[in-house]
């Protein structure tokens, strides 16, 4: 085989194992890892070098057991509302200013008054910050649906607009409203099932249609329903 090509190979394979360092994300890191991995354990075997091939052929077993973990597994998801003396929300807000500026730029950071505001625990762990405003004709805009790095795997949203799909129902809502002037915020609701309605410049609109009614009581004290 070409050993120029054998040597920009096993460029291409650390090039991806050091991209998969960067990343916030741990799926995404996974996946990096697990390609950059492969990559290199081919490589070792085409250099004969048995030592590269071995180690980084158990790392691809390890990201492809982790990543099994991630998308197999259980986990446990619940709504918390804060107290209205807690100051858990004002200190998740700025200490994830940055990142919630990064990925949901229209966002002020301003909390609308007797908006409905909670977070997502997944497996006792605050990953998500939900805040929406109430409108009239049973419309429900959301301000902020901001998930943690490390939790980036579609698995609240599916939770929240999937599983829960009676729970804003239950509030009265009929509809859901974002804006988006991210790809990533963009492609994240489209994949909740938001439709794309026309662009206001450089905002895009979009939209959730919901049952009528739902048989269950609204689980939030934000008087919704009013």
């Amino acid at each position: 085989m070409n050993p120029q090509f054998l040597e920009w190979f096993g460029y291409g394979a650390s090039i991806l194992i050091v991209i998969s360092l960067m990343m916030s994300s741990i799926v995404k890191l996974r996946w990096y890892n697990l390609a950059g991995a492969a990559m290199m354990s081919v490589y070792g075997m085409l250099i004969h070098a048995a030592p590269v091939a071995l180690l980084n052929g158990f790392i691809v077993a390890i990201d492809i057991y982790y990543l099994c973990q991630v998308y197999f597994s259980r986990d446990l998801f619940d709504i918390l509302q804060p107290l209205p003396e807690s100051r858990y929300l004002e200190r998740f807000l700025d200490f994830y200013k940055t990142e919630i500026q990064k990925v949901v730029p229209e966002f002020d950071g301003i909390v609308p008054d007797n908006a409905m505001v909670f977070f997502v625990l997944r497996n006792m762990v605050p990953a998500c910050l939900f805040i929406a405003e109430r409108e009239a004709d049973r419309t429900l805009a959301i301000k902020l649906d901001f998930v943690i790095p490390e939790y980036r795997d579609f698995k609240i949203g599916h939770f929240l607009f999937e599983e829960k799909k009676t729970f804003f129902p239950s509030c009265g809502f009929t509809r859901l409203t974002a804006t988006a002037t991210t790809d990533i915020h963009a492609r994240y609701l489209k994949r909740m099932g938001f439709a794309e309605t026309a662009p206001d410049g450089t905002l895009r609109r979009f939209e959730k249609r919901l049952p009528d009614q739902s048989p269950n009581p609204c689980p939030m004290n934000c008087n919704c329903k009013k």
